[in-house]
């Protein structure tokens, strides 16, 4: 099994938002296309054939600009969820379509909820809360630039505006929040120093060994090396050199 600490990229982390958007469009094309309007497949609150929105509203949208504005908050925040949270980002994508779906069936006004808003609120409150929950610096960072991006997206939980769903924004928020408290196996969890380990003791520190109790530095003297002879080679004598003198009468070249 991989590491939960390690972030490392995968073909999903582009793939899963390349499909995912492309399928939006192509729904929206076909019916553009084909004269066909799929608004009746968007969920319908406390009717049982309204139930079936909850799997199809996510992929229905009113009109291009509708479409656009939740194009390019999907993209990026699926990419970010199989990027940093690759080990549960399934079970976020499917149990946040299906929950917030059926949350939004059951307290949504009279009128069909479509499009894929819901799901984006789940990804934009699980992404900063979680991160807010692990404390991992990364994870962090991430909830930070989350909030920057889309924080503007809370008033929309309101009934600020009309003919947007805000019962499927509010559905969004809760379903993440609940997600990023639910799920805690495989979290990334910041890397420890080894002086921050349990089993760490200083006095066994070899650096800290180098200051005494007021933390000055103690110099300590280097011992002597004591060099070994090289394998195979003995020990050397004391060299004595003789002359010897012979007295000769020849001569001398």
């Amino acid at each position: 099994m991989k590491n939960p600490e390690e972030f490392k990229f995968s073909n999903s982390v582009i793939l899963v938002p390349v499909a995912f958007t492309l399928i939006i469009w192509s729904v929206f094309w076909f019916e553009i296309r084909f004269g066909f309007d799929f608004t009746n497949f968007g969920v319908f609150p406390q009717k049982l054939f309204g139930l079936r929105g909850v799997i199809f509203s996510p992929f229905i949208h009113s009109n291009i600009t509708h479409l656009y504005h939740n194009s390019i908050p999907l993209f990026v925040l699926t990419a970010a969820l199989f990027y940093f949270y690759r080990n549960m980002a399934w079970k976020i994508l499917i149990m946040g379509v299906l929950l917030s779906g059926l949350l939004t069936w059951s307290i949504g006004r009279p009128a069909y909820h479509i499009g894929a808003s819901g799901l984006i609120y789940v990804l934009v409150s699980f992404l900063f809360f979680k991160g807010i929950i692990t404390k991992h610096f990364r994870l962090i960072a991430l909830s930070l630039l989350v909030i920057f991006l889309y924080g503007s997206m809370i008033w929309y939980v309101l009934p600020i505006k009309e003919g947007v769903s805000w019962e499927g924004h509010l559905s969004g928020l809760i379903v993440g929040l609940v997600f990023a408290f639910l799920f805690k196996k495989d979290i990334p969890k910041p890397n420890k120093y080894h002086w921050e380990q349990p089993h760490y003791k200083e006095e066994d520190d070899p650096f800290l060994k180098h200051f005494d109790a007021d933390g000055n530095f103690i110099e300590s003297q280097p011992e002597p090396i004591e060099l070994e002879p090289e394998i195979g080679q003995e020990e050397q004598q004391p060299m004595t050199i003789n002359y010897i003198f012979k007295k000769t009468d020849e001569p001398l070249d």
